[in-house]
């Protein structure tokens, strides 16, 4: 089964008031390998992101204005997921804004890499940036969080932590 590996971004952290910014995901193959397909996308959140937010993620209302609504975006996404299984780090976080914003749960099969990581270091950091470190994976051209640039680097964490020994 092919899987998908995405982030989002957001105007803040509760999804019931909150809404999506950016999404970003790339495909890997049965074998793990990334297939080169990827969607990405940033939306119109049609409400401002708070500056502690965008201090975050660089995203700023002004900019986000002339993308896409999230209804705009969404069939386009749920084709790229279609009968994939959804890698997230902190899953509970991006599936809960994702489900909110379509109306629905998605059926797909999930992974969340937080719990990979745990169970594989536990009592260490499992943020991506420690994760990223503890791999050697290079990550110092994320100075802030981008939901593709994010996935892109799961993705080799999550092949580091899935990799047979």
């Amino acid at each position: 089964m092919h899987k998908i590996v995405f982030d989002t971004e957001t105007t803040g952290f509760y999804y019931e008031s909150c809404k999506l910014v950016e999404i970003g995901a790339v495909e890997l193959d049965d074998n793990n390998q990334p297939t080169g397909a990827v969607f990405h996308t940033y939306i119109n959140p049609e409400q401002d992101v708070p500056e502690e937010v965008v201090k975050i993620h660089g995203l700023t209302t002004e900019y986000l204005k002339d993308f896409p609504t999230f209804n705009e975006v969404k069939d386009s996404f749920l084709k790229f997921i279609e009968g994939k299984e959804l890698i997230a780090h902190n899953m509970q976080f991006d599936l809960g804004f994702l489900n909110h914003e379509l109306g629905f749960e998605l059926p797909n099969k999930m992974t969340d890499t937080l719990n990979l990581a745990r169970a594989a270091f536990p009592n260490m950091r499992c943020n991506l940036d420690a994760l990223c470190e503890r791999f050697g994976i290079d990550a110092s051209n994320r100075n802030l969080h981008g939901a593709l640039l994010d996935a892109e680097l799961l993705s080799q964490v999550y092949r580091k932590l899935t990799a047979k020994k």
